[in-house]
C-alpha cells in the first residue's frame, strides 16, 4: 500500500512553478504508478483526491484493477471550502486567507482539516481550489462513465439524500454507503471506511 500526500501537502515537495491543478496531480500519481513498476493497481481517492483519481486511472489504463472513491468531485464548480479559496486572488489568500481559514477552521471544531491545511503549502491549496471551481472538460462525471474497468463510489450516511447515489449505478458505478460518517470519512469514521476498502478490494473476481 502506498499512502500519497499530493505535491504541496503533507510531506511531499512543494515546488512554486507547478500549477496544483488536478490534471497535473494525476500524472504525477500515473509517473509514480509506472516508476513502481506496477502492472496492476488499486486507486483510491477521496473528495478532490477522487477527481485526481479519475484522471489518473484514464491514463494508466489496463493496469487499473479497481477504482475507488469516495465522494469525489465529479463536476465544476468546488465545494463550500474550494469556493470559497477560489473567490480570493492566490495573492490574498496567501497573504492572510489561509491563516484565517485555518483559524476558523479550528474554531468550528474541524481540528483535522485545519491541521491539513496547516500542513500544506497555501499557494498549492489555492491553485487546486481554484482547478477545482473551474472543472475540466469532459467532466470528471464524464471521465469516470468512460473508463471500463470496476468503479466504486462511497458516501457518508449523513451525506444523504444525494442524487448521485441513484445516478451513478445507472452508469455502471457502484455505490457503497458508510454509516456514521458524512464528507469527512477518514476521520469521521476510520475503522469502518477501512473496512469497507478492505470489504471492495477483497470482494468477488479479485485476485488473491
Amino acid at each position: 500500500m502506498v499512502l500519497v500526500d499530493l505535491l504541496g501537502s503533507g510531506f511531499s515537495d512543494r515546488p512554486p512553478d507547478f500549477d496544483y491543478s488536478i490534471i497535473s496531480h494525476a500524472r504525477t500519481i500515473a509517473d509514480l504508478a509506472v516508476f513502481l513498476a506496477t502492472d496492476s493497481i488499486d486507486l483510491y481517492g477521496h473528495s478532490m483526491g477522487g477527481a485526481v483519481a479519475i484522471v489518473a486511472a484514464g491514463m494508466l489504463g489496463k493496469r487499473v484493477r479497481h477504482l475507488i472513491l469516495s465522494e469525489p468531485n465529479l463536476d465544476p464548480g468546488g465545494g463550500f471550502f474550494s469556493r470559497k479559496i477560489a473567490d480570493m486572488s492566490e495573492r490574498d489568500y496567501v497573504a492572510f486567507g489561509h491563516e484565517e481559514l485555518i483559524k476558523s477552521s479550528r474554531l468550528d471544531g474541524a481540528d483535522v482539516w485545519a491541521a491539513s491545511l496547516a500542513a500544506s503549502a497555501s499557494f498549492a491549496v489555492h491553485r487546486g481550489a481554484s482547478s477545482l471551481v473551474l472543472g475540466s472538460k469532459p467532466a470528471w462525471r464524464e471521465q469516470l462513465f468512460r473508463l471500463s474497468l470496476p468503479r466504486t463510489v462511497i458516501f457518508g450516511e449523513a451525506s444523504l439524500p444525494d442524487p448521485d447515489v441513484q445516478s451513478l449505478p445507472r452508469n455502471g458505478v457502484e455505490i457503497s454507503i458508510l454509516p456514521q460518517a458524512g464528507h469527512s470519512m477518514a476521520w469521521e469514521n476510520p475503522s469502518g471506511l477501512a473496512k469497507v476498502l478492505r470489504e471492495l478490494l477483497d470482494g468477488p473476481g479479485q485476485p488473491e
